[in-house]
């Protein structure tokens, strides 16, 4: 068996680059001698992300559509030109076995290339309802690797596999370093934490109710972690423990948490955004978690993440209208109800796919067999 090639495209957010790593981690580790080449966008987050974790990554000239007539627009049928022929220049010169895409601008005209020069392409889509990305590359994809049942409306039944989505393999034993983790976040072990999540990029929304919930969050006795994102430190930091000589309660603002395995171990709660990577981690954690989707993503796929887990008992949901109105009883009620937060951890629990990185692999696996 020669040395094999892969080529892997995803990016954008943390949600589409993570998937990526894990998957080409997890193809290094069963060919040590294969050579890996990923595509991204040349201005996006993973031209910083995907060198770190070790590999090499070339960037196309492409964005998204803009809902409104703007410059970008204009430039996006040049953009889109120019990513499709450097794509076919990538492809020709790398000769890939198979071409995986988990999302994000970049896998759009790259697997469109592979698809024409007839090299086996794979698809691992992250939400519940795909963007229109995949669904154009679905016709030509030889296998679609899915996180959530029910996707035969968009997707061709036949080519579709259920794995799950890849999560970091560290979040899967957490019950037993809460006592490193009440001590790495020096926390207070008789209080119970709340551990707030924004996403990659930080949530406007989520860190505005928050900083006006911050007596009542006093008054329900709980401490806090504060992911806030990186463009709203300045903003908060201010209530950081270490900043506010007398804070009403015990916070922490962080603009990025390195050691998630350490944050979930500590948390009592979580308030998070409904990105698929961050739905699949809950699910592994099992953790009692109120949803708040954002509702500036396309096609509002958060708000149909959050949808399928508290469909199944297995998280609460508020959106983001409802915040005023609704967020103190819903909180109050959760903290109060011991039973409330047992059953939601162990309904969350039995959604969450442990085996997804190695399933899809599997499937990349067939395709090079092919």
């Amino acid at each position: 068996m020669g040395n094999h090639k892969f080529i892997i495209s995803g990016g954008g957010t943390g949600g589409h680059i993570y998937p990526a790593i894990a998957i080409a981690n997890e193809l290094k580790s069963r060919f040590p001698k294969a050579e890996f080449l990923f595509v991204g966008a040349q201005d996006k987050m993973e031209m910083q992300k995907v060198p770190q974790a070790g590999y090499a990554i070339k960037g196309l000239w492409i964005a998204g559509l803009q809902r409104k007539l703007t410059l970008q627009n204009l430039l996006f049928p040049v953009k889109l030109i120019s990513s499709l022929w450097k794509s076919r220049a990538i492809i020709k010169s790398f000769k890939p076995d198979v071409v995986i895409g988990t999302g994000g601008f970049a896998s759009g005209p790259l697997l469109q290339m592979a698809n024409s020069l007839n090299i086996p392409t794979l698809i691992q889509e992250q939400n519940s309802f795909p963007g229109i990305t995949n669904k154009l590359l679905s016709k030509k994809a030889n296998k679609i690797c899915v996180a959530y049942e029910n996707l035969e409306r968009f997707f061709p039944n036949e080519k579709m596999i259920l794995t799950g989505n890849p999560v970091r393999q560290d979040l899967i034993d957490i019950d037993s370093k809460r006592a490193e983790a009440i001590q790495y976040f020096n926390l207070d072990p008789s209080k119970k934490t709340l551990l707030i999540l924004g996403g990659s990029l930080g949530a406007r929304r989520v860190n505005q109710l928050i900083e006006k919930e911050l007596d009542f969050f006093a008054s329900q006795n709980v401490q806090i972690i504060w992911q806030c994102g990186k463009f709203y430190l300045d903003e908060y930091k201010k209530y950081d423990l270490n900043n506010n000589q007398q804070p009403a309660t015990n916070i922490q603002v962080l603009a990025f948490i390195d050691r998630m395995d350490l944050v979930y171990a500590a948390a009592d709660f979580v308030i998070s955004r409904a990105g698929a990577s961050s739905v699949s981690e809950l699910s592994i954690v099992g953790k009692p978690v109120i949803f708040i989707p954002s509702p500036n993503v396309a096609e509002d796929h958060q708000t149909k993440n959050a949808k399928s887990i508290v469909d199944k008992n297995g998280a609460l949901m508020i959106k983001e209208s409802e915040l005023d109105e609704n967020f103190n009883s819903v909180f109050s009620d959760l903290v109060a109800n011991e039973n409330l937060q047992k059953q939601l951890s162990e309904n969350i629990k039995k959604l969450a796919k442990l085996n997804a990185t190695k399933d899809i692999v599997d499937e990349i696996v067939k395709l090079i067999k092919k």
